[in-house]
């Protein structure tokens, strides 16, 4: 059927009245239209999307839910880190931050924006041309999980922004928290009651389950709310448009995005005790849940001056309220040795039940923190949990402490190896130094073959302690020397088994050069930190050689990781472990990826692509890097710009919307004959 120009004139019509209506309702929270009115004007834009498929865009309002149910959720590199938070649970401990920031820089003033902590999931938003193009989960900061499809459905979060005066704008990334409000939450648990099924937990978890739901209907009824709090902007100069936080929160607003209304400006950390203290209580009477204060210098210009830890923002805190907390008895202090030497001291405790789980030992961090709370073994103490993931000795209650009870000294030698342990002058650890100490030996290998570095499947705690207390492994290196055959004097250790395993620690030869450095167990170099010096330095031998300022210089990485790879470095036993593992074939660069070229230019430069179906052998992020390599583009949705639909078995919609807009469809074997002509 031919479009006429007023259809084509009234769908753009109704589809700016029906965002209009969304924007006041769901983010304003100041309806323009009648229940009825929104639904007899969504059927009518409905309509003439099926008479017409060549007018549905990606950011009209019919396309917050998805048609057909995911088979699985692809992994995406975030285009900028998303870091954690640096937790403080107290005033105390908030005046320690903000000792410690000001001890890098020195400002006449600061100013701080108080935000509250929503209890929700982290997912990050790429726009382009103003038009929704990715929604991801956090992940681990690096990569997190495409969720485009479910993130449609969150009525809070514009599909094309505002762009009133920002119409150069090439790409804009948005960070926020997605969440349940309670009153919604208790709904979903009702329902579930009455059909049998499990309960939610909690509304932050119940948030998390629901992004990841494969079938998007399903989030769409489960009504998830949206707070956006983070802007990042490409393509022009931030500074021309936000040069606070402050700022960039009215912006977000301006761009359609909600924002929580309780956040403050603060002059002093006075203003933001009393915003906590405030938010104690009244959080209480909240339509959704808060587990804490977040806490912003307000300066973009402080914020890049003071950079990243190996873990956390300098310029940011999450103040927390205080975690579920319950009094138990300690039965003996444990010392712990880890890879770096560290002694850890632990309290044993009697079992109870904590936010859910039950918890028998609760770190004590070192001497100083044992000396803070003279804990003895026999005491009755609080513990919590921190963040509500790490148990923690609150306090000891001395009025219970019985009578024969003595002050813990902490070892002068490792309890591991038995040599004498040290303690360097501004350090509040006590360090094993014994490079032959076998704690430390199995704490690098647990490292190395963790999910994060090597990712080496089968190989646990047991089984790395049994490799080396038989004298099977002194080094990572030495798992690459190991044979079936002399694995069987190991515990319940077959011939199968032993050859499974061989399989897995060759399998780890192939990881990249990022999990390879991470691996390499550099003190304060966790896995984010890695992806980016792999990224600055793309082979061993180049990080090798690099100068400790330029190290210091890239984004998010700072001095202190840049002293400490500096130093590695230096050190002959480490270019030794370097050699062999370069010599059983590990990755020590990165793999450079050649573009498909034809007589010097890119084959596919400026084709656009849309991948649909399931192909014979290539999963779909192949044939999206295939794609790209040979300079070409790959969307979600189907338009009159898509140039080739590649087209797979169980096809769907995009391949009827193709074949009415007359676009070329291919398949797998004629797709790969366009990239080998």
């Amino acid at each position: 059927m031919v479009q006429t120009h007023s259809e084509v004139k009234r769908v753009e019509e109704l589809r700016q009245l029906l965002q209009q209506a969304s924007y006041a309702y769901y983010v304003l929270d100041a309806p323009i239209m009648e229940d009825a009115v929104y639904d007899q004007l969504y059927r009518e834009l409905q309509q003439l999307e099926i008479q017409h498929p060549e007018l549905v865009t990606p950011d009209s309002p019919t396309q917050r839910i998805g048609e057909r149910p995911a088979t699985q959720f692809l992994s995406v590199r975030h285009n900028i880190p998303l870091y954690s938070l640096e937790n403080a649970f107290n005033i105390d401990e908030l005046q320690a931050w903000d000792q410690r920031w000001r001890r890098q820089v020195a400002p006449t003033e600061a100013e701080y924006v108080a935000e509250l902590k929503i209890d929700g999931s982290a997912i990050a938003l790429t726009y382009e041309d103003g038009i929704l193009v990715r929604g991801a989960t956090r992940g681990d900061g690096v990569t997190g999980e495409d969720i485009t499809q479910n993130v449609r459905t969150i009525r809070s979060i514009p599909l094309r922004l505002n762009f009133d005066g920002m119409e150069n704008i090439a790409k804009v990334e948005v960070r926020g928290e997605a969440f349940l409000p309670l009153e919604v939450f208790k709904q979903i648990n009702e329902e579930r009651h009455k059909a049998g099924e499990q309960l939610f937990a909690n509304p932050r978890n119940a948030a998390a389950g629901t992004l990841r739901q494969l079938d998007s209907r399903i989030v769409a009824r489960r009504r998830l709310d949206f707070f956006a709090y983070t802007l990042h902007i490409s393509g022009m100069d931030d500074a021309s448009i936000a040069n606070t936080q402050w700022e960039a929160l009215e912006l977000l607003q301006k761009m359609g995005f909600r924002v929580n209304s309780q956040h403050q400006l603060c002059q002093s950390l006075a203003e933001v005790t009393d915003y906590y203290k405030y938010w104690d209580t009244e959080r209480l009477n909240l339509p959704y849940m808060t587990d804490g204060v977040v806490l912003k210098l307000n300066s973009f210009k402080l914020q890049e001056q003071l950079g990243f830890t190996q873990k956390f923002p300098r310029w940011a805190v999450a103040l927390k309220y205080p975690a579920e907390e319950a009094p138990t008895r300690v039965e003996n202090i444990a010392v712990n040795v880890g890879r770096t030497g560290a002694l850890t001291p632990l309290a044993q405790m009697r079992p109870v039940q904590l936010a859910g789980t039950t918890v028998s030992r609760a770190t004590l961090h070192n001497s100083d923190r044992i000396a803070q709370l003279d804990i003895r073994i026999g005491d009755t103490v609080i513990v919590r949990k921190a963040g509500e993931i790490i148990p923690e000795v609150v306090r000891v209650l001395k009025e219970l402490r019985p009578a024969d009870t003595q002050a813990f000294i902490m070892p002068t030698d490792c309890p591991v190896c038995g040599q004498p342990v040290v303690r360097e002058t501004g350090e509040a650890v006590t360090r094993c130094v014994n490079a032959s100490c076998q704690a430390i030996l199995k704490g690098s290998i647990e490292h190395w073959v963790s999910r994060d570095a090597l990712d080496i499947k089968g190989v646990g705690e047991k089984l790395v302690h049994q490799l080396v207390d038989k004298g099977l492994v002194h080094s990572v290196a030495d798992l690459y020397d190991l044979t079936a055959e002399r694995l069987f004097v190991l515990e319940r250790m077959g011939e199968k088994s032993a050859q499974k395993l061989i399989e897995a620690i060759a399998q780890s030869k192939n990881q990249p050069w990022s999990r390879v450095l991470y691996g390499l167990g550099i003190r304060h170099v966790g896995s984010v930190n890695a992806q980016l010096l792999s990224e600055k330095y793309r082979a061993v031998v180049e990080l090798a050689s690099a100068k400790q300022s330029d190290i210091a210089g890239i984004y998010g990485i700072g001095a202190e990781i840049a002293q400490s790879v500096y130093q590695w470095f230096r050190i002959d036993a480490n270019q030794t472990l370097i050699e062999r593992l370069q010599a059983a074939g590990l990755q020590f660069a990165k793999t450079e990826e050649i573009p498909v070229m034809d007589n010097g230019i890119l084959k596919l430069k400026g084709k656009i692509f849309v991948v649909t179906g399931t192909l014979p052998t290539l999963k779909r992020d192949e044939a999206k890097a295939l794609i790209e390599k040979a300079g070409g583009k790959v969307t979600d949705s189907v338009s009159k710009k898509t140039d080739y639909l590649v087209v797979g078995e169980d096809a769907g919609s995009k391949l009827e919307k193709a074949q009415a807009l007359g676009i070329a469809q291919l398949t797998e074997t004629q797709f790969l004959e366009i990239l080998e002509d």
